[in-house]
């Protein structure tokens, strides 16, 4: 999962200070790995330098507030749009993709539309290779196969719950 693309999300949502960062970061994604202080300010200064965050205030309390720019705009716009690659395993960057999509008023319907298709092209190139081979490459196969269509289940259960988490998330 990309670190700095979920904190640009997060931007993109309102502007937050490091301490907010991490605290949202924590409690929407940090279930498996939180993030250390440190990390999340050295994040925002690489954002910062490549033009993708800038300060856009700091309060009396001397927190300094960090805005996400055109730039970090289009970036998660193309990660959002772009498929993560089907593994044949539990895809945390899948569901992060998802809450974004709908924290930053974006469809999560289509992330999930792109993400069956790439399950489906996996799917296909996963079962010509069974076709033939040995009884070693059918049980390997047939493993990948069960993981990857066990997550477009989970694709279509999530979509069916897509309303019920944009409230949840506070978005209705």
């Amino acid at each position: 999962m990309s670190v700095p693309l979920a904190l640009l999300g997060l931007l993109e949502q309102h502007p937050r200070n490091g301490y907010e960062l991490k605290r949202d970061y924590d409690t929407l994604f940090g279930e498996r790995r939180r993030l250390h202080v440190g990390q999340v300010y050295s994040t925002l200064d690489r954002l910062r330098r490549d033009s993708r965050a800038f300060v856009c205030s700091s309060g009396a309390d001397d927190k300094i507030v960090y805005c996400i720019t055109k730039a970090g705009r289009a970036e998660l716009d193309a990660w959002l749009r772009t498929p993560e690659t089907p593994h044949p395993f539990v895809q945390p960057g899948l569901y992060v993709k998802v809450v974004l999509a709908l924290l930053c008023d974006r469809s999560a319907g289509d992330v999930l539309d792109r993400q069956r298709a790439a399950h489906r092209l996996q799917i296909e190139e996963y079962a010509r290779r069974a076709d033939g081979g040995s009884l070693r490459d059918v049980v390997m196969t047939d493993l990948v196969l069960h993981h990857l269509q066990a997550d477009l289940q989970w694709m279509d259960a999530t979509e069916g719950r897509l309303a019920d988490l944009r409230a949840e998330l506070g978005m209705s």
